[in-house]
């Protein structure tokens, strides 16, 4: 966070202007002036979500406080950006899987297939499961998480040579995951041969083959564009996956009570905001994605839960995760391992 005068960005409303972001030259006339940072394309609903917010929180502090979005990896990669609001280099950032790497138990609200509906991710993450992550977060890292996770939505496996009917569908199949240890876990469990690369660079991998598919919600799957270079979709639903929006805590506790206050409330409502986007986008992306190229199979998820019980991944994630958030967990998924 920088006070007075600050570099800022040039954005316009809607998303189509997001997309045209840049660190400008031009001197903010706010006290305050901080920085958030993601991977995620201009044109997703976190970012159109998160610019409201942030034209909000501007105006409901009399523009005291100026947060200025910068979408598609424009400071960087995930990691990078990670590093960054570890260091204080920039004060917000949304952060999905990557955030395990640090904070492992993190990764157990996307336990894989653990919740079968939307029911019962929010109940768990708006409860005691995402309490019991944010309270890990606040004691492992130097950031304050906000109580509302974004959605991400539940992840899909698209591939360039076959589409996924089974679990042995995936045996020796080279996977895109994000840098997350779960997920190379889980995809190793079902036979595949995952490749952790961030997100900035899929397009590439996939285009190039050097990887045969990835795994990613339908809102990402449309918005990276990953239909030019992928032809099947099947909708395994493998993983459901949210982000954490984070904070530098030093920056964020040296704001002003009323403009912390003002900041955490009106970007708590964009996440939830976003959650119903997620549902209304998602309602038409298959039909949409059909007429891009892309074909579709549904999936019986019950083989993949059991060759993962089989394999040991559930009762190896409980022994890492612990006793206590395991309990977490299936208070709310019901029994896993």
């Amino acid at each position: 966070m920088r006070k007075s005068i600050s570099r800022r960005t040039a954005l316009n409303t809607g998303a189509a202007a997001i997309g045209a972001s840049f660190i400008g030259g031009r001197a903010s006339a706010a006290e305050f002036s901080m920085k958030y940072g993601n991977d995620l394309p201009a044109t997703h609903p976190i970012n159109t979500r998160a610019q409201e917010a942030a034209a909000a929180i501007k105006a409901q502090t009399n523009g005291r406080l100026e947060i200025d979005v910068f979408p598609n990896s424009q400071l960087g990669s995930s990691t990078d950006m990670f590093s960054q609001v570890r260091s204080g280099a920039i004060d917000i950032f949304t952060i999905g899987s990557p955030i395990v790497n640090a904070v492992p138990v993190a990764a157990i609200s996307s336990m894989a297939f653990a919740f079968p509906t939307f029911d019962q991710v929010w109940a768990a993450v708006d409860g005691d499961l995402g309490g019991h992550v944010r309270k890990a977060i606040a004691g492992t890292i130097n950031l304050i998480a906000f109580e509302k996770m974004w959605d991400n939505g539940y992840r899909q496996i698209t591939t360039s040579s076959r589409p996924i009917t089974g679990p042995n569908d995936l045996k020796g199949m080279k996977l895109r995951v994000p840098v997350s240890p779960l997920f190379t876990s889980m995809f190793k469990a079902l036979g595949a041969s995952p490749t952790a690369i961030n997100f900035v660079e899929v397009y590439s991998a996939l285009q190039t083959r050097l990887v045969d598919g990835q795994e990613n919600p339908l809102a990402l799957i449309e918005t990276a564009k990953f239909y030019e270079v992928q032809k099947y979709c099947s909708l395994t639903s493998h993983m459901w996956e949210g982000f954490w929006m984070v904070a530098n805590r030093r920056a964020f506790e040296n704001l002003p009570d009323d403009l912390r206050a003002t900041a955490q409330r009106l970007l708590n409502e964009g996440a939830v905001k976003q959650r119903a986007d997620m549902v209304k986008l998602n309602a038409g992306l298959e039909s949409e994605l059909k007429t891009k190229g892309l074909s579709f199979n549904n999936v019986d998820k019950k083989p993949f839960q059991e060759a993962l019980r089989t394999a040991g991944f559930y009762a190896e994630w409980k022994q890492k995760f612990g006793a206590e958030a395991w309990a977490i967990l299936e208070k709310y998924a019901g029994g896993l391992a």
